[in-house]
């Protein structure tokens, strides 16, 4: 609040003496300080989070030649439409396709196969294999799961012609 406190000098009857004013600015340094903290906090929350992701170097020179794993230590992990996740083991080099599985559970069901997998074998392979149909979300989630399972060989590979055949023959 303002407070008025006269003007020194003689008073006179017939002038009226003049008013000075002398806000209280204690609520306007409250303010500024709300001010500042807020927008402090709120540009503290715009900071996006990174995951890094290392990929390997292209080293294919003709783009119909394929990358070849090991057909026992390799994890072939599908991400299919509605977040469902199919997986394989070994890889799609005999005339036979291998037995595709169904992870339930989600993110839960997700991590147990990772860490089942690199319990039987520590130098496994997993190739994370987005179908037209999932989401980025899928994606990101799986690779969350990679970091929380700590594998450190993983790969984001595209769908063969062999494994578009497999999801065919499993109505997916």
């Amino acid at each position: 609040m303002a407070t008025p406190q006269s003007a020194p000098g003689l008073r006179s009857a017939r002038r009226h003496f003049r008013r000075i004013l002398h806000p209280d600015m204690t609520p306007m340094v409250g303010l500024g300080f709300l001010l500042v903290t807020f927008f402090l906090l709120a540009a503290d929350f715009v900071k996006p989070t990174v995951m890094q992701l290392t990929m390997p170097a292209n080293y294919l020179r003709n783009p119909n030649e394929s990358i070849c794993f090991g057909i026992d230590n390799s994890l072939s992990l599908i991400l299919g439409k509605n977040g469902q996740a199919h997986y394989y083991r070994g890889g799609l080099f005999s005339d036979e396709l291998p037995e595709l599985h169904t992870i339930h559970g989600g993110a839960a069901g997700l991590r147990r196969l990772l860490l089942e997998v690199r319990q039987q074998d520590s130098r496994s392979v997993v190739l994370i294999k987005p179908s037209s149909n999932a989401k980025y979300r899928d994606l990101v989630d799986a690779l969350d799961e990679m970091n929380i399972t700590d594998q450190k060989r993983c790969a984001v590979v595209d769908l063969s012609e062999r494994d578009y055949a497999l999801l065919k023959q499993h109505g997916l």
